[in-house]
């Protein structure tokens, strides 16, 4: 008998733990959300973290060029790409799975992304420049530009920089299989992302890709290892790097098609642990997005032999519904989903991203998602994301929006050196690296709107201190972005 589909009007009776007056609880915007401004604003953030020299049609004007020599100490050019935070250190890690959300973002949702489109392209494209050049040299990908430690002992505005930029690498004696992977699979989404809008350039990205995800598997290990003290405790890799394999090899497939990495994901789904926390996605963690990623072919009946990975997929939803979810996934009071560990947003957004792209699968497919005796119906999928989306727009039982410069009320002392500090224009003498501590300690508002930036939130409580100290609530990043990005183009064709 088949299982019986969980209705608007009967889901939460079925939901014993939530009520459904308790998800919907908010604060509405007269009017209901605009959503298309709070898409150009998500994408607006990128420039805001931007490294390097800045082009012509740069539009945060409050920033200027930045990092100049960054690599020089290495005898290479790693200008560019983008601060992963509220610090200017640049993380390779974050910035690639950064990068494969934006172009995940444009591969599914840039049909409604309408004027913005371009701008999010050019968002990706400022990072996969950066990434080619990290993986310029065969067998050698640098992974981070700066000293974490330095870097964070300074509160100061990366146009005046002067802490270690340390250069650091990952090569065949000192493997780094997570930050490879997930740097090959950037390099494959973005190449489906210029495939017609620039095919040289798709080319080039594709072919580096093959050649860093052959690196990657062939030395195993890692980076975290090979580097520990230079990249724990800030992006740690401690779910192991067979995931990134996996989802690096499900990107040179969709990218590709070439049957070699077909073969080599099914040969290896049991070995790279495919089944295991799939209730998990962010930079770290992917095996949630290997499952979604790789179950549209099974929904569109083309691949019957990446049948578990759906069946991976339905119970990561599964795990999601409330009322039914694993225990590491709880709602606040207010409705937002909360997972432990800090800067809370990053799965909100994240998770939210996979249910609704995996909405638009069943849907197509004309299915629905098996959640012991009931199911889950794509509209309640699109459901759960919309609602998650207008949480962070304002929502909410503060009754404020967490991201920058949208709405009435938002936080204004974010965890960001550049916003928090004195523009260049304003002060354009040098603030040395103890010098912007008062500027940090300061309860006034941050003098630069870093417009679009979506802070990592309230705590599971719907609390939220609007304090740069409290990093883990007000510090805004691009990986929380990144995925908001898809989620705010569907909605503003869709409201």
């Amino acid at each position: 008998m088949a299982p019986k589909p969980l209705t608007f009007p009967g889901i939460f009776s079925a939901l014993l733990a939530f009520s459904f007056s308790l998800l919907l609880f908010c604060h509405p915007i007269i009017g209901g959300h605009n959503y298309h401004d709070a898409l150009r604003k998500s994408i607006l953030f990128f420039e805001g973290q931007r490294s390097g020299r800045l082009p012509p049609d740069q539009r945060v004007k409050w920033r200027r060029d930045s990092a100049l020599h960054d690599g020089s100490t290495a005898g290479v050019d790693l200008t560019g790409g983008y601060y992963d935070a509220g610090d200017n250190v640049k993380f390779g890690f974050p910035m690639a799975f950064t990068t494969t959300l934006l172009a995940w973002s444009i591969i599914d949702f840039g049909r409604n992304m309408g004027p913005e489109l371009k701008n999010t392209v050019k968002a990706v494209k400022w990072s996969t420049d950066y990434l080619l050049k990290a993986t310029e040299k065969p067998r050698v990908v640098y992974v981070q530009v700066g000293d974490a430690y330095s870097d964070h002992s300074c509160w100061e505005r990366p146009e005046d920089m002067d802490t270690l930029r340390t250069v650091y690498k990952i090569d065949n004696a000192h493997p780094g299989s997570d930050v490879a992977g997930e740097t090959a699979a950037a390099l494959a989404a973005a190449s489906i992302v210029f495939r017609k809008r620039d095919p040289a350039y798709s080319r080039l990205l594709l072919n580096r890709a093959i050649r860093v995800f052959n690196f990657a598997d062939k030395h195993r290990g890692a980076y975290s290892s090979s580097l520990h003290s230079a990249v724990c405790p800030f992006y740690c890799d401690v779910n192991g790097y067979q995931d990134e394999l996996l989802w690096g090899a499900a990107w040179l497939h969709k990218a590709s098609r070439k049957r070699v990495y077909r073969e080599y994901i099914v040969k290896n789904e049991v070995v790279l642990r495919a089944g295991d926390t799939i209730n998990e996605f962010g930079w770290d963690n992917k095996h949630a997005g290997i499952n979604v990623l790789i179950s549209k072919e099974v929904l569109m009946g083309k691949a019957d032999y990446f049948e578990s990975f759906k069946q991976n997929a339905d119970g990561f939803i599964c795990s999601l519904l409330p009322g039914m979810s694993h225990p590491q996934v709880q709602y606040s009071p207010g409705g937002l989903m909360f997972k432990t560990g800090g800067s809370n947003m990053q799965h909100v957004t994240s998770l939210s991203f996979l249910l609704l792209a995996y909405s638009n699968y069943l849907s197509h497919a004309n299915k629905v998602v098996p959640c012991g005796e009931s199911s889950a119906s794509p509209a309640l999928l699109k459901h759960l994301a919309k609602r998650q989306v207008d949480y962070i727009l304002g929502d909410n039982p503060l009754g404020i929006s967490y991201m920058v410069g949208y709405g009435a009320r938002f936080p204004r002392r974010i965890h960001h050196r550049g916003s928090s500090l004195p523009s260049v224009a304003a002060h354009p003498a040098r603030i040395g690296c103890k010098a912007g501590t008062r500027y940090y300690l300061s309860p006034n508002p941050n003098p630069n709107l870093l417009v679009g930036a979506v802070v990592g939130g309230p705590n599971v409580s719907d609390a939220f201190p609007d304090s740069r100290p409290y990093f883990q609530e007000s510090e805004p990043t691009t990986y929380i972005n990144a995925p908001l990005v898809g989620l705010l183009a569907f909605f503003s064709a869709h409201p």
